[in-house]
């Protein structure tokens, strides 16, 4: 799969008037695009993209009309508000103020990969809605954004499937079928086996959703849910653990250099493994090297 870009957008942030803060241009995401910026009031029209449109208003309220071939409804959208808009439509919008918005574009691959049984999803048409779960998501792919580290592509696959699932949920035009009473399907013994032969052979390295589903012959989504239902943990949780009980173990058994241990376990540089070992463990790898 190749990285979802600009090219893959509706074009609102070729404007002249977008001035872009941050982007995840260039970080090889190939589910989702972000982006985020300040918008000047404008109005426009826009064929359809190939992905779906997520809008997060950071502030306002605004006014923001909206319609296909005409601006046919008007809403005041307040901070927290969303802009939903379907791959494969034509956007006709106004905006009537100023606005710091993040945009997040869904491949429409990630968006079907949430239905088990095939049926396609479509995204509603919605402007003015609000939604926490959604809006957090949002924030969470920001923040991930202004702070990269290359060792976070699994959470951010993660994060890809959670904004998928919740948009399917909440905002899908064909609900989906409620889940059956009862605890859900976990990975087979054979499945968990070989994600985790995975998980320890390329621990320092970079490891996405879909090559760890690949290991079990499951959908990213699919396999995301079944994890989780095997460990009580997401994907990406797991993976830091194992990549922190690993340098835990070289530094108490070594004197192998911090820097070194760092890179070995998949961390992005010595920092960025002290900040986690403090946040897991309430401690420094120094500190674990002195307890032998």
């Amino acid at each position: 799969m190749s990285e979802l870009g600009l090219g893959d957008t509706h074009g609102i942030l070729t404007r002249p008037g977008v001035r872009q803060v941050r982007s995840s241009a260039g970080l090889g995401w190939e589910r989702l695009y972000v982006s985020t910026q300040r918008e000047l009031p404008y109005r426009d029209s826009f064929q359809g993209a190939g992905s779906h449109l997520v809008i997060l208003h950071l502030d306002g309220p605004v006014t923001v009309r909206r319609g296909r071939r005409g601006l046919t409804a008007t809403r005041q959208v307040p901070p927290g508000g969303l802009f939903l808009h379907p791959a494969g439509t034509e956007l006709d919008v106004e905006l009537g103020g100023c606005l710091n918005t993040v945009h997040v574009y869904v491949s429409d691959a990630v968006l079907q990969a949430t239905a088990d049984d095939g049926r396609p999803m479509r995204l509603k048409e919605e402007f003015g809605s609000t939604d926490p779960l959604l809006e957090q998501l949002v924030l969470a792919l920001d923040g991930v954004v202004r702070h990269w580290e290359p060792s976070g592509r699994t959470y951010v696959d993660q994060l890809a499937v959670m904004t998928a699932a919740q948009l399917a949920r909440r905002h899908g035009v064909r609900q989906q079928d409620a889940e059956p009473s009862g605890r859900p399907a976990g990975l087979t013994d054979r499945q968990f086996t070989a994600v985790r032969e995975l998980l320890d052979a390329r621990l320092s390295e970079p490891l996405s959703l879909e090559d760890l589903a690949s290991e079990t012959g499951l959908s990213v989504s699919q396999f995301a849910r079944r994890f989780k239902t095997r460990t009580g943990c997401p994907p990406h949780r797991y993976l830091m653990r194992l990549r922190v009980e690993q340098a835990a173990r070289l530094l108490r058994a070594g004197t192998m250099p911090i820097a070194q241990v760092a890179a070995m376990c998949g961390f992005s540089h010595q920092e960025h493994l002290t900040r986690v070992i403090r946040s897991h463990l309430g401690t420094t790898p120094a500190a674990l090297r002195r307890e032998g």
